[in-house]
């Protein structure tokens, strides 16, 4: 938990340090998306192989074109699957979600597009169910990162096409999505 502690440290002392640079894009802003989480994965020697809608709220403060800070609930839906364990049927679901905690890099192509990238820290806990008997997951926290495309629609609208990568223990779940970024004061 530590070492994150000091990478937040780090993102909020460089969002102070950085020299002030004219931009129209920055303040406070809230968002959605939605989109389908993939979680592939061999559990000694059984695969588990699917997807599911996740959502994410997110909110946060642009400092620059280049450089914001972000929070945000993400959740990433209801996995199931049956899985054939030598003429047993066991079906296995797993609902996962958790509170993220980073920051964003931007690159301004025009006035209305720019390309994006983000990582953080991602505070999670899921509840496993195997044959409808529940297994204890510790919470825990893991990296994300992910980048993508924002078009604005309106001085502050924003329309947002992302993809990212929640890297939870030994399993890594990728979310591709579209959303919706609202910037206020502009």
């Amino acid at each position: 938990m530590s070492r994150y502690i000091h990478t937040i440290q780090g993102l909020i002392l460089a969002a102070f340090l950085l020299p002030s640079l004219a931009s129209a894009d920055t303040g406070l802003f809230v968002g959605a998306s939605v989109g389908s989480s993939h979680l592939e994965d061999d559990f000694s020697n059984v695969s588990i192989d699917t997807d599911a809608t996740a959502y994410r709220f997110v909110g946060g403060f642009q400092f620059t074109d280049y450089f914001g800070i972000e929070a945000g609930y993400h959740n990433f839906g209801d996995f199931s699957e049956t899985i054939d364990l030598g003429q047993v049927l066991s079906r296995t679901e797993i609902n996962l979600d958790g509170w993220t905690l980073g920051g964003t890099l931007g690159l301004p192509l025009s006035d209305q597009v720019s390309l994006y990238g983000r990582a953080g820290v991602f505070f999670w806990d899921a509840d496993v169910e195997v044959n409808g008997f529940s297994i204890d997951v510790p919470q825990d926290e893991n990296s994300y990162y992910g980048g993508g495309a924002k078009i604005d629609v309106t001085q502050n609208l924003s329309l947002l096409g992302d993809w990212t990568r929640y890297e939870l223990d030994t399993i890594d779940s990728d979310v591709i999505s579209i959303g919706f970024q609202y910037r206020f004061g502009r």
